[in-house]
């Protein structure tokens, strides 16, 4: 495994395209590890509504950038106090979904340091109750992502008031707040450290060895010119970060095993006249194509059901039986 250095830069748009060009450009032959801290930020997942996620006058006002991530999940907010990592490498077809492998050198290394973090839901690390990380993947041809937040010391007070959550997400939970569910390490460390000193000290747990000496790839002139022109092209991009919501009078919305599904559809003349899937889950598969293929649909069960009979919706979604997002459709309010 090689080292990725991205040099200290803290711009979320151009430490995205770093990620995305290692997963996209960089030799197989090797796997990569890449770390980045964001200044004040909110990171979209991939399927999600930036809109409704965002309290839109808060951020405004504050200057948080707003970028949408390749991987699905959450939104999730960044400052300094906020560490991330990325673990790049070939998709073995059993990786995917498969977030311990992944976290479990993260996990060993605060534990090490005397924090009880252990992997919790999907893709959470937490620490008893509280929150200290969340995780999201992305796939594509035979290569993928692991990466993962690190709240170190994140203001947590700008992760509650520039977020948006909604309510279905609470409905399991016995907490009903952002701020009360998350946690930040260095509250929890028995000693004094700077986020530099703990990043050094993950590196140094991960690879066994000093920071010094850790192997690296290094980014060169070339590498940084297609990474510029990914960033310009996506996350510099407002219409990747935020994009239209198509018109729709329905809206279902539902919290399953896989994830939160919302599903916004225009229906005309009983039919499906435009259909757009928003959510949390984690997938493989672009759920426009799931998208392509009710749009234009008879609004009832059996045409749906005739239009999804050869999807895997599991390879768009995660975890979830056909029958209950085709109730989701249906879903009566």
């Amino acid at each position: 495994m090689l080292f990725i250095d991205n040099t200290g830069i803290t711009d979320p748009s151009i430490n995205l395209a770093i990620e995305e060009y290692a997963l996209k450009h960089l030799p197989m032959d090797d796997s990569y590890l890449l770390f980045y801290i964001n200044s004040p930020s909110i990171i979209i997942g991939k399927h999600q509504n930036t809109i409704e996620e965002i309290n839109q006058e808060y951020v405004k006002d504050n200057n948080i950038q707003v970028v949408r991530r390749l991987s699905g999940g959450g939104a999730v907010y960044h400052d300094l106090g906020n560490l991330n990592f990325s673990f790049i490498t070939k998709d073995d077809g059993q990786s995917f979904h498969n977030f311990l492998k992944f976290t479990q050198p993260v996990i060993d290394y605060l534990q090490s340091m005397g924090v009880n973090a252990e992997l919790s839901g999907r893709n959470d690390l937490q620490v008893g109750e509280q929150k200290i990380s969340g995780n999201a993947q992305f796939s594509t041809r035979g290569r993928m992502f692991s990466h993962g937040t690190l709240m170190f010391d994140l203001n947590l007070d700008d992760v509650q008031a520039s977020l948006n959550v909604n309510p279905e997400k609470f409905k399991s939970k016995s907490t009903k707040s952002v701020r009360s569910r998350v946690a930040n390490i260095k509250e929890l460390l028995g000693t004094d450290m700077t986020i530099e000193e703990f990043r050094n000290g993950l590196l140094r747990s991960i690879f066994g060895m000093e920071p010094s000496e850790v192997p690296q790839y290094k980014l060169e002139q070339d590498d940084w010119v297609t990474i510029n022109a990914i960033s310009k092209e996506h996350y510099q991009n407002w219409d990747w970060n935020y994009g239209l919501s198509p018109k729709s009078n329905v809206k279902h919305t539902r919290k399953f095993p896989a994830g939160l599904i919302d599903i916004r559809m225009d229906i005309e003349d009983s039919l499906i006249k435009d259909i757009k899937i928003y959510g949390d889950f984690f997938g493989v598969g672009d759920v426009v194509d799931v998208e392509n293929a009710l749009r234009g649909k008879r609004y009832e069960q059996v045409e749906v059901r005739q239009a999804l009979a050869d999807l895997e919706l599991g390879h768009y979604f995660g975890r979830i039986e056909p029958e209950d997002f085709i109730g989701l459709i249906f879903l009566e309010e």
